[in-house]
């Protein structure tokens, strides 16, 4: 019982520690009038993901690097599927010029970088996880000075600066500081749950990972992609998760093999779970250039729905 509420626990904490980072983290940015599109994509991106990150680190030095994989990966087939799923089949998603041409292409290439150095290497090694900080770097300083050139910055609507602005810098910094302070001790609960609950229960510390623990790492995405629907802003919901899910593998697992090299405990992390995650990514590539071109449909979002219930229901 003990564990089961240590678990909830760490949720609980993910999940506020996630929501304080974003409205911090936002707030900070559109303070200095970067675009939405470019906020979603880097910031919201970056601290959506830092659920991922905490619970990968606290993983990795735990022992547990099954848990560190499958959480990314887990959380990458979440945001397409579950996350962008739901988001669609609420409301019909619009896709930007700049997703279509510049960051869904970007995050195919990561994700098949991501998948041949897997095969080639079992895990990723500690000069790799640089590279993967390097590539991500170069995308962020691309994205702002292509942000800057096309001076998207102007499209941030008045009334949501006036909003800010009655803000002070040190509540925003406020909320970064307890977000992450949050977030530290939500995933020192949740990977020291998981691992006690698959020692119980007799499952592995993978499928954990990749279910229970990688939808509880996506609650930030979820509720940021939802809000942001609701808001009109299609930018912020699309760009967060296309975003998170470049972070989830150059920053998330980039940082944590940069510090410790993370190797491939159980196969079918790379045989099972990396084919479902690329196939859902070339899948959504045929939604946005195929299909219903530059919109995420409501049927198409059901029918990412119901891939990820099948995915769970195989991993399981």
């Amino acid at each position: 019982m003990i564990i089961v509420l240590t678990f909830l626990l760490g949720l609980i904490l993910l999940y506020f520690g996630g929501e304080l980072l974003v409205k911090g983290s936002v707030a900070f940015s559109l303070r200095i009038r970067i675009s939405t599109l470019v906020v979603g994509m880097t910031v919201v991106s970056f601290a959506t993901s830092a659920p991922e990150l905490f619970v990968s680190l606290q993983a990795v030095f735990a022992g547990s690097n099954d848990i560190a994989f499958g959480n990314v990966v887990g959380s990458n087939i979440a945001n397409i599927a579950l996350v962008l799923g739901i988001t669609a089949s609420i409301f019909r998603v619009t896709i930007s010029n700049q997703t279509v041409n510049i960051n869904y292409p970007f995050l195919l290439f990561v994700s098949l970088f991501f998948g041949l150095v897997l095969y080639f290497f079992d895990g990723i090694p500690r000069l790799l996880g640089l590279l993967f900080i390097v590539f991500l770097m170069f995308f962020i300083i691309y994205l702002i000075k292509k942000s800057r050139e096309q001076n998207l910055k102007h499209s941030i609507e008045d009334s949501l600066l006036q909003e800010i602005n009655k803000s002070s810098v040190f509540r925003e910094l406020s909320f970064l500081f307890l977000g992450v302070l949050l977030l530290k001790y939500g995933a020192d609960f949740l990977v020291d749950s998981s691992i006690s609950i698959a020692k119980i229960f007799d499952i592995s510390e993978r499928v954990i990972a990749v279910t229970v623990v990688a939808i509880g790492t996506s609650i930030p995405e979820l509720a940021t992609s939802i809000i942001a629907a609701i808001k009109k802003e299609d930018n912020l919901a699309v760009g967060n998760l296309i975003g998170s899910n470049i972070f989830n593998i150059l920053a998330v697992l980039g940082i944590v093999a940069s510090i410790n090299e993370i190797r491939i405990l159980d196969s079918a992390i790379l045989t099972f779970d990396y084919v479902w995650m690329i196939g859902i990514t070339f899948l959504l590539g045929a939604f946005i250039y195929l299909f219903s071109k530059s919109k995420i449909s409501r049927f198409e979002g059901l029918t990412l729905v119901i891939l990820y219930c099948i995915y769970l229901y195989s991993s399981i």
